[in-house]
């Protein structure tokens, strides 16, 4: 390994590795990614075939199955391949950011009541427990037309698509490559924030580091309210991941392999088509998902004197997925695990509103740590694919944290905050404690050297809500 900067590691390339190991952390982080086996997989995802330029870890980066959570890979689009691995099971996991017209100090009375409200009007937690009762007609639907499905039939309006990545759909799923199972599991959870990771918070900015940027964004005010959500396509995705690595490990192909969960097809072959058409129909449910719970939030929002128009988008931003981009004129299955796109302004592929500034990027902290809102940079487009870190990146195993963290001192530490939490089970929330997760500011210190993105607005928890 070799220092290029006081922020960027390189693993030079041996033995089977293709290309390098690029790493974005500073020599703190660098030994906590030493302590799991993240920099061991990012190392494994360098020796695939048709891997281009490096094998990236961001700030955020810990050990996954197969790529390192936090890492990022472009393969090319003829010669390259398609790994499951390189997306994860909760495809399209994304972070969704509202904006509302409201000012924490003239609406602090009512906070307890509108904890409560979504709470109840919000289904969390596992298994399914949609409020909407879908017909397999309508699933299908949705599996090919994500976010407008869900406009269409009532929940939203037509401009909500100018704010969410890929206008809310990705062209070209088919419903045939998603097995019954899959869509079993997802007939009864459209609208659901799900567990684990998965959160709703209410946010007020605290602060403003780009007035003109933020105003664009809808973020006017010091103490405006906001809220964020954080969740993804739910079994229907997590089966869509199952499904494929059994048919990649079932293809018959011998492929040798540092790792089995890197298993892969050809970007040519068909089973490659056949799972890139499914993990399209996955995100799109995600984004019609966080379209549903938009409208439920909206609702709610009505009980206290304010119309559904008021409450907009911000950016709907999605990890845990695979997109076609094209770099230097080739084309390339950029694989994002844990990671979102940062692109600048100017990019061919930001439209409208976004054109001058770029695209928010959004970056939650923990459950009680700050969330910032940024704007990615030329930079990342040279080093990383356009690629930022999607969050703070675990530091403690889910059982390392339940059994270091009790529940009455995460209650404690969040009241202490002012920050109210609800859940179904206080208990079942301990592993998702901040002190579980790696510090946000120092991974947003990290994108900031690095030269990734730029601030425009930190955020902090006010009301708090986990499955």
């Amino acid at each position: 390994m070799k220092q290029i900067d006081s922020v960027h590691f390189r693993i030079e390339s041996i033995g089977d590795m293709r290309v390098p190991v690029d790493i974005y952390a500073d020599k703190d982080m660098l030994h906590a990614m030493e302590a799991d086996k993240a920099i061991m997989q990012a190392s494994n995802v360098a020796t695939l075939p048709g891997i281009e330029r490096t094998s990236i870890m961001l700030p955020d980066a810990h050990q996954g199955y197969g790529f390192p959570i936090g890492g990022v890979a472009a393969f090319d689009y003829d010669d390259g391949l398609i790994t499951p691995g390189g997306i994860g099971f909760d495809i399209n996991c994304g972070v969704r950011l509202l904006r509302t017209p409201l000012n924490i100090n003239t609406f602090s009375s009512s906070l307890n009541q509108l904890h409560n409200r979504l709470f109840r009007e919000i289904p969390v937690g596992l298994g399914p427990k949609s409020r909407i009762s879908l017909e397999k007609s309508d699933l299908n639907k949705v599996l090919t037309e994500g976010a407008s499905w869900a406009i269409r039939n009532g929940f939203g309006f037509d401009a909500d698509l100018e704010y969410i990545e890929e206008d809310g759909c990705m062209k070209g799923a088919e419903i045939g490559n998603v097995s019954e199972r899959a869509k079993e599991r997802g007939l009864h959870q459209l609208g659901t924030l799900g567990a684990g990771n998965h959160f709703i918070e209410v946010q007020r900015v605290e602060t403003i580091y780009d007035k003109d940027t933020a105003s664009s964004f809808g973020i006017d005010d010091i103490d405006q309210l906001m809220i964020c959500m954080h969740t993804g396509s739910r079994g229907l995705g997590h089966e869509v991941c199952t499904d494929y690595l059994m048919r990649f490990q079932r293809s018959g192909r011998k492929i040798e392999l540092p790792d089995r969960n890197l298993i892969y097809a050809g970007s040519r072959t068909d089973l490659a088509k056949d799972y890139f058409s499914a993990m399209k129909a996955s995100a799109n449910f995600a984004w019609a998902n966080r379209q549903v719970i938009t409208h439920l939030i909206r609702q709610v929002f009505t009980e206290f004197g304010l119309k559904q128009h008021d409450i907009g988008i911000v950016y709907d931003i999605a990890h845990n997925i695979a997109k076609v981009e094209t770099y230097h004129g080739r084309r390339y299955y950029v694989h994002r695990k844990g990671a979102t796109r940062a692109f600048p302004a100017g990019h061919p592929e930001i439209k409208g509103r976004f054109k001058s500034t770029g695209h928010p990027v959004l970056i939650p902290g923990s459950m009680g740590t700050a969330s910032y809102v940024m704007v990615g940079l030329d930079r990342a487009l040279e080093e990383t694919f356009g690629s930022c870190a999607h969050g703070a990146g675990r530091l403690l195993s889910r059982t390392a944290a339940k059994k270091q963290i009790k529940p009455q001192m995460l209650l404690s530490e969040l009241k202490s905050k002012g920050i109210g939490l609800k859940a179904p089970s206080i208990e079942g929330t301990t592993d998702e404690a901040p002190e579980a997760y790696k510090d946000i500011e120092h991974v947003i210190d990290v994108c900031i050297r690095a030269g990734l993105v730029r601030k425009v607005a930190r955020l902090v928890p006010v009301l708090v809500i986990k499955g």
